[in-house]
């Protein structure tokens, strides 16, 4: 078959603020290990603050750098031939007049709060099949707050929140402390720093400017949960949904005194592929009875916001170790090299699929649910094995 890859690809962008990456140079502040989070909660408040943001350049950071976009087309290219598109303004024009059999979408978009959506929108309006959630799905979820709303209506555990669109707002807002502020519809982290994490109405003020000033969106304000952090990748539609090996976040692997959050600078900065941070743990170590209750709680997290093909789900417990949907990634990042510490891939790696396999596997999950898994296909497939 005929496959378009359709894209985003990162330049390197200059810092908006110069820093630098090593946190011994540019530690992050004298705040409480994860340790002292998840053990005393109520302690937080009278702790020191965190000093003001230093920001980054991080606009392109949901999008893919050209090493993650050519090895998806090399696994794609094993079974089939691989037209690459460009997720741009011209891009519609291309889909309309090219000739393909499907889209393996992997297009995060860049304008607006449903740009995820966009390229999966042009697709249905001219019916052409392709990989991944729908419109809806994939506008829902970057809406940190709708999907929280669904969530909440189906008595699915999310953190306390509200949202505030202007400072009058805030005024008003209800927050109890320990919070976490982030930007209303970011990924990767996009606009979550280590002084995100606020414990008084000061610091509250200060995050939520500072998202108003940068990003130019509302800002979501969440109950901190103090306990343990999951990513769990999930694969297929329907009775053959699966579950891959949990991912735990290590937050005593971050510099001393970062907060206990996987912070833009943990992964994007203190985090490289010279001298990754041990963070995750592949399969996680856990009682059978939470896992039990993580695999349950996403499995019904993906089928009720009706994720498609693959999502990756963000998860942390309370102080009281229950779990609780933090975010659901239906774009989920898949950087190819295990040096890169990309969750999925991780945890496809730990299911014992290597990075070409899990490729073609979500491939063909997807074209089966398309109706184009044919029996070339499953051909195909077995002498790939």
């Amino acid at each position: 078959m005929k496959v378009a890859l359709v894209y985003n690809a990162k330049e390197e962008a200059s810092p908006l603020v110069s820093r630098t990456a090593d946190p011994a140079e540019n530690p992050p502040s004298s705040l409480p290990s994860a340790s002292s989070f998840a053990s005393s909660p109520r302690s937080v408040s009278v702790l020191a603050a965190p000093p003001a943001p230093e920001r980054v350049n991080d606009l392109y950071a949901e999008w893919d750098t050209m090493e993650t976009v050519n090895a998806v087309r090399a696994a794609i290219e094993e079974r089939h031939s691989v037209l690459m598109i460009e997720a741009n303004e011209d891009a519609f024009e291309i889909f309309r007049q090219r000739k393909f059999d499907f889209v393996f979408n992997i297009a995060e978009g860049l304008h607006g709060s449903s740009r995820e959506a966009q390229v999966p929108a042009m697709l249905e309006m001219l019916r052409i099949p392709y990989l991944g959630s729908d419109p809806l799905t994939l506008a829902l979820c970057l809406d940190k707050s709708r999907a929280k709303e669904v969530l909440s209506h189906h008595e699915i555990p999310t953190a306390a929140f509200t949202v505030v669109h202007s400072r009058e707002e805030l005024e008003d807002a209800r927050v109890r402390f320990p919070s976490i502020v982030k930007p209303l519809h970011e990924g990767s982290s996009k606009g979550v720093y280590n002084s995100c994490v606020v414990r008084d109405t000061a610091e509250l003020e200060r995050e939520v400017n500072t998202i108003f000033e940068v990003y130019h969106e509302p800002a979501l304000i969440e109950e901190f949960l103090t306990g343990r952090e999951f990513t769990v990748a999930l694969l297929g539609n329907g009775e053959d949904l699966r579950v891959l090996p949990l991912v735990e976040i290590k937050f005593d692997a971050l510099p001393p005194g970062a907060n206990p959050i996987y912070s833009y600078e943990a992964k994007w900065m203190w985090d490289s592929r010279e001298n990754p941070l041990q963070i995750f743990e592949c399969p996680a170590t856990l009682s059978h009875s939470l896992h039990s209750e993580i695999e349950e709680l996403c499995r019904h997290t993906y089928r009720v916001l009706r994720c498609r093909d693959w999502s990756r789900i963000d998860v942390r417990c309370d102080a009281r170790g229950k779990a609780h949907i933090i975010e659901v990634n239906p774009l989920p990042g898949i950087l190819p090299k295990p040096e890169d510490n990309s969750c999925f891939p991780k945890a496809a790696r730990a299911a014992g699929m290597t990075y070409n396999q899990l490729i073609n596997s979500v491939l063909d999950i997807s074209m089966k649910r398309c109706g184009l898994f044919t029996q070339e296909t499953q051909r195909k497939r077995a002498n790939s094995n």
